[in-house]
């Protein structure tokens, strides 16, 4: 019973950990990632879809990014939907190829983006808190009830601290990489 209640624990903790991942994944930091064209959608006909999934996007440079259309007449379509976008990057394209080149981030802006990069870290650390008191709350409730012994409980809850503690560790972890690749020149 506790056993399941400290799985689905870690389960959605690691969860939490993926989706800050895929967040920090489309904030531009300087450097050319695919990643960052994520949430960016085009009208395919008449349905918004993701970049990714009607173009190749690759990264043959460190400050360059390319997108190939698989149909060309999305060219001009993509390109609206990038300015559109507010990533601040200015597409231009030869009628069959996409380019983009990143630009140098300016200091101001890397400031923006690493106070950016702590408040999703600090919703991530909440988030993971708040699964912390559902599951105590959980084995709690399994006590009152009589499925488990005190004894239980109490060891039940030590595990769910130990992943909170691991997961917090691990959004620590993953905010200073993030800042790092921002603040570097």
């Amino acid at each position: 019973m506790v056993k399941d209640v400290i799985k689905e624990t870690e389960d959605k903790m690691k969860k939490t950990i993926e989706v800050l991942r895929k967040d920090y994944a489309t904030l531009r930091a300087g450097r050319a990632n695919p990643a960052i064209l994520e949430k960016v959608t085009v009208d395919y006909y008449g349905t918004p879809t993701p970049i990714n999934q009607v173009a190749n996007i690759s990264a043959p440079e460190p400050r360059l990014l390319t997108i190939q259309p698989w149909d060309k007449s999305l060219v001009p379509t993509i390109e609206k939907a990038i300015l559109k976008s507010d990533l601040g990057l200015n597409p231009s394209s030869d009628g069959n190829l996409i380019r983009i080149v990143i630009p140098q981030l300016t200091q101001e802006r890397r400031l923006e983006l690493v106070k950016t990069i702590k408040k999703k870290a600090e919703e991530a650390r909440v988030s993971i808190r708040n699964i912390r008191r559902d599951s105590n709350d959980k084995v709690k409730n399994l006590e009152k009830t009589k499925v488990i012994s005190e004894d239980e409980t109490k060891k039940g809850q030590d595990e769910i601290q130990k992943l909170t503690d691991k997961y917090i560790k691990e959004v620590d972890h993953v905010l200073e990489v993030k800042e790092k690749e921002i603040m570097e020149v």
